[in-house]
């Protein structure tokens, strides 16, 4: 989105059209009102960008179907130059005229035609340039059908729009649209709007409304009058040519009518995207005089960001659209009993009942004031605004922002997310680290795991993923319209996820749903469609509605790194494999919990496999996803096993406390979850659990050289997986070397505490003691090999309260965490992990 400068920004209001509530639709579902159709098309306007329009920023859903919409606006406008009643200059007649074209050529490129085009929605900004307002009401709208009011004015109307009239469905079920309107209708009204500047006042204003239309229909010709303006303003060629001819706005602008100011508009070249195929500095031009750049007195830093963070950041600060609009009159409540009738029959039919005047449309837009959230970052300086990525603040452990924003970072995320001041500085960086992306992945992945701005989540996570390239492209290139087998199925899925949310149950979030699932089953014809995995797409949809591309590479991303191979064809080994080590992390963390389940036999497999197929997706709603994949992103693909274990233990003494019966309604209806405390959780049970103990044989192979640019990242304890671990880096990780254990140390473990290890070699045996090691909240025996885990399950152990004899394997070195006083008995021969637990 373009800067805010000099604009500001209005909220305005009108209602949809109610439906009855006794029909449902042919799917046997209740009609989806049309406030959540408009919401769910208006989502493409954000999208629209040209300096000739103004950027829609926002749209809220009220009660009774109610519409507020948050767009750019601009004071003045065409209205205020008639209501001057002085004619206007032919040249500056012929700017507004190609100002205007622009806008119209822009709108009718990316389908859409404005119809609702007059003086009062063509805005002036401080330069005097033009801006076309409310040029989506007739796109959101499906072409006035989901509202009760007529878009467009009536002096402007052309004559077939008016004599088309207002097409109304007979039938809610059935999807009646009226014949769109052409680019050509919005030149008539252009050109009767350019006849009214020339004259300095308005047309037909002295006539009825129906007098008005009815003179319209009939106009044919133009009268003396334009001869008259021709001779005074030489307007009167592009005057016939818009009321008459009517060609498209993109031939018009190419007329020699514009040959004198053409020369002065450069043509407009939208911004490169994060993700574009083309150079994102190919149009980046600079000013004449390179000194302007360095001039800082005065400057309004809150101006040069978007329009779409001042709009964030002005509802962080206590802005509400509704209340702005009530403040101003435009929203009025009237009490419940004035609108009842005064005299009603037994039939049902009701007299002395005002008319409801509430769903027709009122134009006027109030402007959003900006005082508020100025006066809330009045203390926040330059430097906040172009943070400098290059300064290395090693004394920082995680993030770049200042001390006070680094003791911010302490806080629970919900307030840190509601912070104007943190988000804002949270905004700024992420925005610059992004557009350096992908040079500096490192910077995004070391912020992100202080906390990610939910204003650029989207491609933040695309960021955390590794997507790269041109993704517009590669997903133009999949077939999304051939049916296949997996059609039905997405029909009947789509319908029952997510729904609760407005934008994902809009008809326009169904057709998205469809072709990005549609997608990505076409383009891996090695795997199938499970149900479950629309609710995987659901979080990267919702974040890049406007962008199906990205959400189908997150989510292609995604797939491999957490769900290698869980939509095969036949996943039972995938599945049962990973269920088993989700089993093996529960006993490690909490064997009485685990050995609780086992005797009551509720196994991971009657609860888990939603859990992971849909990566909790399925069980959680999406505000409470966003935070759990914010932490997720940053794991490997063992990290879902630490969820999944930190979920049981926020249920854990309800599951003690119940048998089989109780844990099966608990789960069916799983309770409140404290997803804050969740991935505190998970993140501690990360760093407790041994990479070898989350080790599955059908996990993801690591990538070849060639795969990853013939370069290896740096290991990181919170992302790399043990099998991509290479034996110098696993050695180094687990503190071992020279087949003998000299120390053990768990600094990053608050649950393991060590006195002392004490090691002996027993004379003329081959047995190894250790004494001394108390305060440890589980046991586990882990066998290691350097290359591979051993467990030697055959193998007699004994041990008394103080010391634990065992036999040591010349190869391997042995890793024992014991609690205190724990005798640990022989080990089952069907454990087939990597480590044995031990029961006080």
């Amino acid at each position: 989105m373009f800067p805010l400068k000099d604009t500001e920004m209005g909220a305005s209001t009108f209602f949809a059209s109610a439906l009855p509530h006794d029909v449902c639709g042919s799917n046997g579902l209740p009609l989806t009102p049309n406030s959540i159709k408009i919401l769910g098309r208006f989502q493409i306007l954000k999208t629209i960008t040209h300096p000739r329009l103004c950027q829609y920023v926002d749209i809220t859903r009220g009660k009774h179907e109610r519409l507020v919409v948050a767009a750019e606006h601009c004071e003045k406008s065409l209205e205020d130059l008639l209501r001057e009643r002085k004619p206007v200059s032919s040249s500056r007649i012929l700017c507004i005229a190609y100002e205007v074209l622009q806008g119209l050529q822009y709108m009718n490129k990316h389908g859409m035609v404005h119809r609702a085009l007059s003086p009062c929605n063509i805005l002036l900004d401080r330069k005097g340039h033009v801006k076309l307002a409310k040029f989506g009401l007739y796109h959101m709208t499906a072409q006035g059908v989901d509202v009760d009011f007529p878009i467009g004015y009536p002096s402007y109307l052309a004559p077939e729009v008016i004599a088309q009239g207002i097409v109304k469905p007979s039938d809610h079920t059935q999807c009646e649209k009226p014949l769109p309107s052409g680019p050509k209708s919005d030149l008539w009204s252009l050109g009767i709007i350019l006849f009214e500047l020339c004259m300095g006042r308005k047309l037909f204003q002295s006539l009825e409304i129906a007098e008005r239309l009815k003179f319209i229909i009939m106009l044919g010709c133009v009268d003396d009058i334009v001869t008259v303006l021709a001779e005074e303003h030489g307007c009167l060629d592009i005057i016939k040519v818009c009321g008459t001819s009517l060609p498209t706005p993109e031939e018009l602008l190419h007329d020699s009518l514009f040959s004198e100011v053409s020369s002065v508009y450069p043509l407009f070249h939208k911004p490169a995207g994060l993700f574009s195929s083309s150079p994102r500095c190919a149009n980046l031009t600079l000013p004449e005089d390179i000194s302007q750049l360095c001039k800082d007195e005065d400057s309004d830093y809150l101006a040069e960001r978007s329009i779409e963070e001042v709009y964030y950041l002005w509802c962080l600060a206590g802005g509400d659209l509704e209340k702005e609009l009530v403040n101003k009159e435009i929203i009025r409540s009237k009490p419940p009993v004035c609108t009842l009738p005064n005299f009603l029959l037994e039939d049902g039919e009701s007299f002395g009942q005002g008319r409801d005047r509430s769903s027709l449309l009122d134009d006027t837009t109030v402007t959003l004031s900006l005082c508020q959230l100025r006066n809330r970052l009045k203390d926040v300086g330059g430097e906040a605004f172009y943070p400098l990525l290059e300064d290395d603040q090693s004394t920082l452990p995680h993030s770049n922002s200042s001390n006070e924003l680094s003791a911010a970072a302490s806080l629970p995320l919900i307030i840190r997310e509601r912070d104007t001041e943190y988000q804002l500085n949270r905004i700024v960086l992420f925005d610059r680290l992004l557009k350096a992306y992908p040079y500096k992945k490192n910077q995004i992945w070391k912020e992100a795991r202080v906390d990610i701005p939910p204003l650029l989540r989207g491609v933040t996570w695309a960021a955390l993923l590794g997507v790269e390239g041109a993704i517009q492209a590669k997903y133009d290139a999949i077939d999304k319209d051939t049916p296949i087998p997996t059609d039905r199925q997405i029909e009947v899925d789509i319908p029952r996820c997510h729904q609760y949310d407005e934008l994902l149950s809009s008809p326009e979030g169904h057709a998205k749903f469809r072709r990005v699932l549609k997608a990505w089953v076409v383009s891996h014809p090695d795997l199938v469609y499970w149900q479950g995995l629309d609710s995987l797409c659901a979080p990267f949809l919702y974040l890049n509605f406007n962008n199906e591309a990205l959400a189908y590479a997150c989510m292609s991303a995604f797939i491999p790194k957490y769900l290698y191979n869980f939509f095969l064809k036949d996943n039972s080994h995938v599945i049962q494999e990973y269920l088993t080590v989700f089993s093996q992390m529960i006993a490690f963390h909490d064997p009485e919990l685990s050995n609780h389940l086992n005797e009551i036999g509720f196994i991971p497999d009657l609860y888990a496999i939603p859990w992971f197929l849909t990566m909790f997706t399925h069980v959680f709603p999406l505000h409470k996803i966003f935070h759990l994949w914010d932490t997720l992103l940053l794991g490997n693909s063992s990290f879902p096993f630490c969820i999944g274990v930190a979920i049981l233990q926020q249920l854990r003494d309800r599951l003690l406390a119940n048998g089989f019966n109780e844990c099966i309604l608990l789960f069916s209806d799983l309770p409140e979850i404290d997803i804050e405390r969740c991935v505190r959780e998970s993140i501690n049970l990360f760093r407790w659990t041994p990479k070898s103990a989350t080790y599955r044989q059908y996990a993801q192979h690591p990538r070849q050289a060639s795969e990853s640019n013939g370069t290896r990242s740096s290991m990181s304890c919170f992302s790399a997986d043990y099998q991509e671990a290479p034996r110098s880096d696993l050695v180094s990780n687990l503190g071992i070397g020279g087949g003998s254990i000299c120390q053990i140390a768990c600094s990053s473990c608050s649950r393991c505490l060590f006195s002392s290890l004490k090691f002996r070699q027993e004379e003329n045996t081959h047995q190894t003691s250790v004494t001394g090691c108390w305060g440890l909240g589980f046991f586990n025996f882990i066998a290691l090999n350097f290359s591979f885990f051993n467990v030697y399950a055959n193998k007699v152990i004994s041990s008394c309260a103080g010391c634990l004899s065992l036999p040591t394997p010349a190869p391997s070195v042995l890793w024992c965490l014991l609690p205190q006083q724990t005798n640990v008995r022989d080990s089952p021969a069907e454990l087939q992990t990597a480590f044995i637990l031990g029961e006080k």
